[in-house]
């Protein structure tokens, strides 16, 4: 059985992805990226970058087929942000073998 990961491991691992995505990109985020940080609005993600996130996400974790759906759309519409906490949730809760 693999061990799980906690939250903090998880966003350890997210905030290096982000580092990685958004090194040569001129971001609205003055410091460093945390569990406050939004994707758009701080990082200025657009629909391309959070599918390379995913992509970036599935082989860090060498977990393919999470239902991000449920993390990106509210009842048929994509969100407007996400905050790195929320993706960490989401992430501590299908990487620990919980949910669908």
């Amino acid at each position: 059985m693999e061990k799980s990961l906690d939250s903090g491991q998880i966003l350890t691992s997210l905030v290096e992805i982000l580092e990685e995505i958004t090194q040569d990109w001129d971001t609205e985020l003055s410091g460093k990226i945390g569990a406050d940080t939004l994707l758009m609005n701080d990082l200025t993600f657009e629909s391309i970058d959070v599918v390379m996130l995913i992509v970036a996400i599935e082989e860090r974790f060498k977990k393919t087929g999470m239902p991000f759906e449920e993390l990106l759309m509210i009842d048929g519409r994509y969100v407007d942000d996400l905050r790195v906490s929320e993706l960490v949730s989401f992430l501590e809760t299908h990487l620990n073998g919980g949910g669908a």
